[in-house]
């Protein structure tokens, strides 16, 4: 399928500063990809909260609904061979990544053809082919895992880059800040992008962080970093671009922080009661990634009967995916003893 997955070949970066992107001489093709993959991560977080609201998925599931453009964008700057790493909202992560929808909607309803054999569900997926390293439930884990993933490209010499998202609520726990002090010392290529969705569980990042520019977190290492409007997948592209230049000219790791709205709660038993439906539905009408985009691509040209035919395409993509992780069995027992221990 034509997602992200198609990263661009390695070459230079477009060199554009963070910020807001116009449009001006965007690459139409690249553009209408870019906004396919945001309707397939929509459309499958859509479906996924169904089948829980029906009792077939399990767990816990943190929907990515308003989120799309940020690891789009990224995608788009990232190439192949570079690593991703992030925490639990991370179903629009594999989809963006390539990993197939099919797989990854198995695994959330807990069947034998998902991505880890139905033992994972929604926090707890790996593509080795797709380089995607997880989904991790425990809050800010995976940072110091995407700087290990980056300490063994610098030990390997290649030029991989390692892109380790984590959110503005995991912003501030110490073993980030270990991690920052770790891969400046020793020049990381790493991306740290902080998803700054406004919210955590049910708190504010005013009321929970006393840093409200989160791009500055790294300045006392000396961590170059950027915000960007997350809501706009050309400008995410164009600060990643920065960015992964950067770590691949060796100059060690750079900050991103995409500032970015969720529309859902923060997993699905959070009823998000501590904001306006007023707030939500303004970025829903105002701010939407994915209606962004179309108003782009509207004026380079596509009508109408051009996103309907997309958005059909995409539902059936779904649809199928919906139908095989149905009609998949469930694990065998036996697999309670795989995947647990790599003899040397």
């Amino acid at each position: 399928m034509a997602q992200m997955a198609e990263t661009k070949k390695r070459g230079k970066a477009s060199g554009k500063p963070a910020g807001k992107a116009n449009g001006a001489g965007v690459d139409r093709d690249r553009l209408l990809a870019a906004y396919r993959t945001m309707l397939l991560i929509r459309r499958f977080e859509e479906k996924a909260g169904q089948l829980y609201g029906m009792g077939l998925i399990g767990g816990f599931c943190h929907l990515y609904i308003g989120q799309e453009a940020v690891v789009t964008g990224i995608q788009m700057a990232i190439s192949e061979g570079d690593e991703v790493i992030t925490s639990y909202r991370d179903h629009g992560h594999m989809l963006a990544a390539g990993m197939e929808p099919r797989g990854v909607m198995a695994e959330l309803t807990g069947r034998a053809g998902g991505y880890s054999h139905g033992k994972g569900g929604s926090m707890h997926m790996f593509s080795k082919e797709r380089n995607f390293f997880g989904g991790h439930g425990i809050v800010g884990a995976q940072v110091s895992l995407g700087t290990g993933l980056a300490f063994s490209n610098w030990y390997r010499g290649n030029d991989r880059v390692c892109v380790t998202y984590f959110g503005e609520g995991a912003s501030n726990q110490g073993q980030v800040f270990e991690s920052f002090n770790l891969a400046t010392l020793m020049k990381l290529p790493v991306v740290y992008v902080i998803e700054n969705n406004k919210y955590g569980m049910g708190t504010s990042v005013e009321r929970a962080s006393a840093s409200h520019d989160l791009s500055k977190n790294g300045v006392p290492w000396g961590i170059a970093g950027a915000q960007v409007d997350g809501m706009d997948v050309l400008a995410v592209k164009a600060a990643a671009d920065v960015a992964v230049a950067a770590c691949r000219a060796g100059k060690g790791p750079y900050l991103l922080e995409a500032k970015t709205y969720r529309y859902r709660g923060h997993s699905m038993s959070d009823p998000a009661r501590y904001r306006t439906r007023e707030e939500v539905q303004m970025m829903r009408t105002q701010h939407d990634c994915i209606e962004n985009a179309r108003h782009h691509l509207e004026a380079l040209g596509l009508a109408d009967k051009d996103f309907k035919a997309i958005d059909d395409e995409v539902k059936a993509v779904i649809q199928e995916a919906t139908d095989f992780a149905q009609a998949s069995p469930e694990p065998n027992s036996a697999e309670l003893w795989t995947d647990i221990l790599v003899e040397g």
